[in-house]
């Protein structure tokens, strides 16, 4: 929908294509999808991954998005070896491709596809401290020209978007949306963040805006690689409902 001029992405749309802008240009850019679970955590392994077309019932023109990004198998091996250090096995698949969950923000961020891109999977069971513990085990990576991307949603509730057109006052989205960010951009005691995004089913209106929590993990492998609070770069509507983001 944001490529194909859906009026509701607008605002995501202008976000994406100026974030570059606000990161050094990478080397190579990992991006935690929430279109992808396995058993554990599992990274692309093909040089040039094929596209994935994860949706039904769209025009014939998403069925054409290409994105001929090469893949990184160099750093999907750095990032076993890092899982591994934290005593986390995971494991290379040669043959998985491009989600959207990839594929749509790249577009709009580095559209010329120039630079080496990898999709780390979730973990089947969406267990929120484990996705923190995959965080923690890749801060190191944090020190390098790496852009890591957490590819998800702050509000995602399919039957509560407004499809139609025109943003929708809505309370519970927006006490989630503040408690995120007093989370994300606070200065907490130590370990203080972790517990709260572990326990984020307590949050107000947690399991409204996240009936299941694939579109809410991302967040936490992202925090999970620094204690330093984060940024909040993005406040606004996207189809009708309140999200935001966080930097890094």
């Amino acid at each position: 929908m944001p490529l194909l001029g859906d009026s509701g992405h607008k605002a995501m749309v202008d976000f994406m294509r100026r974030l570059p802008s606000l990161v050094n240009k990478p080397e190579a850019i990992l991006v935690i999808s929430a279109h992808w679970e396995e058993a554990e955590p599992t990274l692309q392994g093909s040089p040039q991954p094929p596209m994935v077309y994860d949706y039904f019932g769209f025009p014939a023109a998403a069925y054409e998005i290409d994105y001929p990004a090469r893949g990184s198998p160099d750093l999907a091996d750095r990032v076993v070896t890092l899982l591994a250090k934290a005593n986390l096995e995971s494991h290379v698949d040669g043959e998985r491709g491009f989600d959207h969950g990839l594929y749509i923000p790249m577009k709009l961020m580095y559209p010329e596809a120039q630079i080496p891109c990898l999709q780390l999977s979730l973990v089947r069971g969406l267990d929120a401290a484990l996705h923190l513990a995959i965080g923690h085990a890749l801060s190191d990576l944090m020190d390098e020209n790496i852009l890591i991307v957490g590819s998800g949603f702050s509000f995602h509730n399919l039957g509560a978007f407004s499809f139609a057109g025109g943003n929708t006052p809505d309370r519970r989205n927006d006490e989630f949306q503040e408690w995120m960010i007093r989370v994300c951009t606070g200065a907490h005691p130590d370990g203080e963040r972790d517990r709260q995004l572990i326990n984020w089913e307590k949050a107000p209106h947690a399991r409204y805006c996240h009936p299941r929590e694939e579109h809410l993990l991302p967040l936490h492998v992202c925090a999970g690689l620094t204690e330093r609070p984060g940024e909040l770069i993005f406040d606004d509507y996207i189809i009708g409902k309140r999200s935001v983001a966080f930097l890094w």
